[in-house]
Order: structure tokens, then sequence, then C-alpha cells
């Protein structure tokens, strides 16, 4: 835990240092401190600080959301789009920008986490439909079939008219570029509502993972508990989705990479995911400022690019990939 938190404030600092322009370790501390009033200080104040913050809660978001709907679906292969969140979120932003002319971040940041919102709910209930009771894999299959209808619908209206949809692009690529202050701010209670919720849960997911029955044998209450990781899922994803647009990898690799570190207990695991999301995701976005200047890579993508081989190396090992 002490060498992630060190690791955690070392890619913070190279996020308020790295980018078009550097910015030296000293200045970015006088700032910090409010020493410093120079250019590089109003650089690192009016943009790095709240990008820096974004990639941090969007991290957070996105890497505890991952481990509740692993533990909830019991499927070491699921991540927070499979209930369709990501697909929810574009087809709202897409409504917004095609219906409405809304083209700028935080005008369409309800529109988004309303999209994820809707979205995470009618696929609970129809994944809870009949009288059978709740199951991960009616929920998992009614997740990618929705995702699916609406990816396709959106796609569809972005061919449509590429033109008026030249604002959605940058959110779709997944960057946390030029946000600023006001989207931080409008997403973040929702965020901490979630982590703290998802904290609460870790002891009742650990029964859940024994099976439907030994969970109630042991006096946890399975559909209570599926619901609130649900609803926290919803709340995290959802709401980082429509801060950053859609990014990939994150929830799906970090709750294995924890998983490895500490072993099955999801008390453990929900904290870690807690902390190596957000070093994976702002150091994503460093090297994405890096690896093209003096302009960028989306974090979205490189995450992608970062995930693929992760992922592979930690799955092939059976501590990992068990749940």
């Amino acid at each position: 835990m002490l060498v992630i938190a060190i690791l955690l404030v070392t890619v913070t600092m190279l996020s308020l240092m790295i980018g078009a322009r550097d910015v030296p370790l000293r200045v970015v501390w006088e700032t910090l401190i409010g020493i410093s009033a120079d250019s590089d200080a109003e650089t690192v104040l009016g943009l790095r600080i709240p990008r820096t913050v974004l990639g941090l809660l969007v991290g957070a978001g996105l890497g505890v959301a991952g481990a509740l709907i692993q533990a909830v679906t019991r499927n070491p292969l699921a991540d927070p789009g499979i209930l369709g969140v990501n697909a929810g979120s574009a087809f709202a932003v897409a409504i917004a920008v095609g219906v409405f002319g809304i083209t700028s971040p935080p005008a369409y940041l309800w529109f988004a986490f309303g999209g994820a919102l809707v979205t995470t709910i009618v696929v609970y209930l129809i994944g809870s439909a009949g009288r059978a009771s709740i199951s991960p894999a009616r929920i998992t299959l009614a997740g990618v079939a929705i995702g699916a209808v609406l990816a396709g619908i959106t796609s569809a209206m972005v061919l449509a008219d590429p033109k008026g949809f030249n604002a959605m692009r940058a959110w779709e690529s997944g960057s946390i570029a030029d946000r600023g202050w006001e989207v931080v701010a409008v997403a973040a209670p929702y965020l901490a509502v979630g982590l703290v919720l998802a904290l609460l849960l870790g002891r009742s997911l650990n029964a859940v993972a024994l099976g439907d029955d030994l969970a109630r044998a042991l006096g946890s209450s399975v559909p209570s508990t599926r619901i609130l990781a649900i609803v926290a899922v919803t709340l995290l994803c959802g709401t980082a989705t429509a801060m950053a647009g859609p990014i990939v990898f994150v929830g799906l690799m970090i709750p294995h990479l924890a998983r490895w570190i500490v072993g099955p207990d999801q008390r453990w695991i929900i904290a870690y995911s807690m902390l190596l999301a957000p070093i994976l995701l702002v150091a994503a976005d460093v090297l994405g400022r890096i690896l093209l200047r003096p302009g960028e890579i989306p974090v979205g993508i490189v995450t992608a690019f970062l995930g693929a081989p992760v992922l592979i190396l930690l799955v092939r090992t059976q501590r990992a990939s068990a749940l």
C-alpha cells in the first residue's frame, strides 16, 4: 500500500509537470503552496490541476466499478461496459449533440449521466424479470444486448451527420483534457457516494462470491447486495464516462491486478482498485502528452494500447484470473 501511495503521488506530480510546455518541479511546488504567480503557475492552476484531479476521480470510479461488476456477476472478464453504461452514455450524448445542439462537456454531462442511469435500470429490470431469482448471467446478457443496440443506433446517427457530431468525437475517444473545474465540481459528489457505497459492500460481496445459497445461509441479502452494487456501478462508471467518455480496460484490468496483490477479499480489492486505477489513468494521460508533442493522444486510446498486453499477462496467472 505504501509503494502504491508513493506511485500515486509520483504520477500526480508528473501530470502537473509534463505537457506541451514542461513546468519545473520547483514551480509546481511553489504553485501548490501559493508562492508562485508567473505564467507557468497559471498553467498549473488553470489547466493541469483540474485535469489531474479529473484523472484521479475518473480512474478511481472506473477501477472500483470494475471490481464491483466482476464480483456481482462472478465473471473475471466483466467490466463496467457490460451493463451497457458506456453505450447508454454515448447514446444520450448523441441525442444531446444531434437533437439539442449541445456541444460543451459541462452541458452534455447530465445527458451522459442520465443515459448511463436509465440504461442500467433497464438492464437490471430485464435481467431480473420472471419468477426465477436474479441471475448474474441474465443481467450480463441483457447488458451486452442493449449495449449493442444502443451502440448501433449511435453509430448510425453519427454516420448520418458527420459534421454535426464533430463535438462528440473528442468525448468518444476518452479524454480528460479541457474539462475544467466546472465538470469536476458537478461529478465529484456522485463519485464520492459511489466509492463510499462500494467500500460498505465489501463484506457482503465476499458472501455473494461463495454462491447465492451459502450467502443466504451466512445472513447476507443477495438481491439487496446486487441492487446496491449496481447502483454504485452506475454512479461510478456513469459519472466517469460522462466526464471523460468511454475509457476501456481500466475497469477490466485493475481489479485483476488488485486481486493478484491481495487475494480474493473484496474489501481489499475495492480499496486497492481505488488507488491503482488512478495511477494507470494519470500515467496513461502523461504518456499521451509525451508521445505526440506538441499535440497529445487521448487517454482512452493510450489505456487501450497499455491494457491489452498487460491484461493478457495478468490473466495467464491462475491467481489473477480466478474469482
